[in-house]
C-alpha cells in the first residue's frame, strides 16, 4: 500500500464535503470534470483573505493594499513556477478557462485574422473553444476547420498535418478531453505547427488538475485553464502567453489598470500582464488559488496523477463486466474520466437515479454537441473521478448503476 493509500482518509478530511448526505446516504462525488471539490486549506484562505487583508490592489498605497497587492502578485508568481512558465508576466489572470479562450480569439483574432485565413481547432473540443473562434472567424471573414476523430476518441494526426496551409493563423486544441477523458498528443501537434511558424492555444482545464504541466517544454503559444477545476475557487483562470506574443496583440476589454495614460485623444496601454487585466479582479480568487496549487503541490501533482490512474483503472475494469454499458471514448492515453451509455436508456434517467443513491455524476452533451454527433448520440453518463475518491466509492456507484440498469430495463 502506498503512503498517499495509507492517508487517503486524512487527504478526504481535507475536504468538508466529502462528509456530507445526499438523500440520507453517503455523498459519492464523481463530477470533478465539471468542478472539483475544495479542501480546507483554499477554503480558509479566502475566509482569512476577506476578514484581514481585504483592499482593492496596485493602485493603493495604505497598508491593506499594499498587503492584497502582495498576496496577489505572489499568487502569479506560483502559477508562473507551476506551469513552468518563463516570466510572471506572462500569466494573466481571466474570470476562467473560457474567458482566457475569448480573450486569445478576440485580441490574437482582430489583429491577426484576415479574410480567407483559416483556425483550426477539433472535434473533441469544448463548445469554449469552439463558439468564440466562430464568432471572430464569422467577423473576419475566415474559416474554421476541424481535426477528425476515429472510433476510439483519439484525434487523426495524418489528417490534422493535411490541413495546415498557408492559410492556417492558428491551432487550438485541448490537452485532454472533458467528454472522453482523451489525452491528446499535443507535444506532436504543437511541433507541426511550429513547422509553419503557426501559434498554438491549448485548452488545458482538464489537464492541470489531473498532471504535471510545463508550457517551455511543450512549446505553447497560449495555454488557458480554470482555478475551479483544480481544487481552488469558481470565477478565476488563467492564460498564459509567450510574452512576445502577448505584447504583439491589443487588449481584449478596456477599463482601470490596462492603462499607462488616458486622454480623450488617445489612451496607451500599460505592461504585461496588466495590459489584459481591466478593473478589479477577483483578488481572493487569485489567492485562493495559490492555496489549491499550495495544496497540489503538497500532495504531489505525480502522486495525484497515479492515484487517479488507479482509479480509472479499477472503475473501467468494474463497468465493462456490465454487459449492456457501452463505453463512449476509448483511447489508449485517457485521463480519470469514464463516459458511457446504457442500451437505448436515456443519460438523464440513469443520472437521476444514481443521484437518489447518493451518486453524483454528469449527463448530457457536456458542451460538446459537434463530438456528441459524431457518434450520432444525444449525450453520455460522465463518471470522472479526483484523487479524494476511492475504490470503495467505485464499488458503491458500479452497485448503483446495476440498480438503475435494472430499475429501468
Amino acid at each position: 500500500m502506498t503512503n498517499f493509500q495509507q492517508n487517503i482518509n486524512k487527504i478526504r478530511a481535507d475536504f468538508p464535503i466529502l462528509s456530507r448526505k445526499v438523500y440520507g446516504k453517503p455523498l459519492i462525488y464523481l463530477d470533478n470534470a465539471a468542478s472539483s471539490q475544495k479542501p480546507s486549506q483554499v477554503i480558509d484562505t479566502i475566509s482569512h483573505y476577506y476578514e484581514n487583508e481585504h483592499s482593492n490592489i496596485h493602485r493603493g498605497v495604505h497598508h491593506l493594499s499594499a498587503e492584497a497587492t502582495k498576496r496577489y502578485e505572489e499568487a502569479r508568481k506560483t502559477v508562473q513556477r507551476f506551469i513552468g512558465a518563463e516570466h510572471s508576466h506572462e500569466i494573466i489572470f481571466t474570470k476562467g478557462t473560457t474567458d482566457a479562450i475569448n480573450l486569445v480569439a478576440n485580441s490574437f483574432g482582430n489583429k491577426f485574422l484576415n479574410e480567407g485565413d483559416e483556425v483550426i481547432v477539433s472535434t473533441l473540443e469544448h463548445h469554449s473553444n469552439i463558439v468564440p473562434w466562430q464568432m471572430i472567424c464569422e467577423a473576419r471573414g475566415a474559416m474554421l476547420k476541424v481535426i477528425p476523430i476515429n472510433e476510439a476518441g483519439e484525434l487523426l494526426i495524418d489528417e490534422f498535418k493535411l490541413l495546415l496551409s498557408d492559410k492556417t493563423k492558428i491551432v487550438a486544441v485541448n490537452h485532454v478531453s472533458n467528454a472522453l477523458g482523451t489525452i491528446n498528443p499535443i507535444k506532436e501537434i504543437i511541433t507541426e505547427a511550429k513547422r509553419r511558424d503557426i501559434p498554438v492555444l491549448i485548452d488545458g482545464a482538464q489537464a492541470v488538475p489531473h498532471m504535471k504541466v510545463d508550457v517551455q517544454e511543450l512549446d505553447c503559444d497560449f495555454y488557458a485553464f480554470s482555478s475551479h477545476k483544480m481544487f481552488g475557487p469558481t470565477g478565476v483562470g488563467i492564460l498564459y502567453g509567450k510574452e512576445k506574443l502577448l505584447n504583439d496583440i491589443p487588449p481584449y476589454q478596456g477599463g482601470g489598470d490596462m492603462i499607462d495614460k488616458v486622454t480623450f485623444e488617445k489612451t496607451t496601454y500599460n505592461d504585461l500582464p496588466h495590459k489584459f487585466e481591466a478593473g478589479t479582479p477577483n483578488i481572493a480568487g487569485g489567492i485562493g488559488l495559490k492555496a489549491a496549487i499550495d495544496y497540489m503541490n503538497e500532495i504531489g501533482v505525480e502522486n495525484i496523477a497515479a492515484a487517479e490512474r488507479e482509479l480509472l483503472d479499477y472503475a473501467t475494469q468494474e463497468i465493462t463486466q456490465i454487459e449492456s454499458v457501452r463505453l463512449i471514448g476509448t483511447a489508449k492515453e485517457e485521463a480519470s474520466v469514464l463516459s458511457f451509455l446504457v442500451k437505448d436508456i436515456h443519460p438523464y434517467d440513469i443520472g437521476t437515479i444514481l443521484d437518489r443513491l447518493g451518486v453524483a455524476v454528469r449527463t448530457g452533451h457536456h458542451c460538446t454537441e459537434p463530438l456528441m454527433d459524431r457518434f450520432k448520440i444525444p449525450g453520455t453518463v460522465r463518471a470522472s473521478f479526483a484523487f479524494y475518491n476511492t475504490k470503495s466509492e467505485i464499488d458503491v456507484f458500479i452497485s448503483a448503476l446495476k440498480k438503475a440498469i435494472s430499475m429501468l430495463s
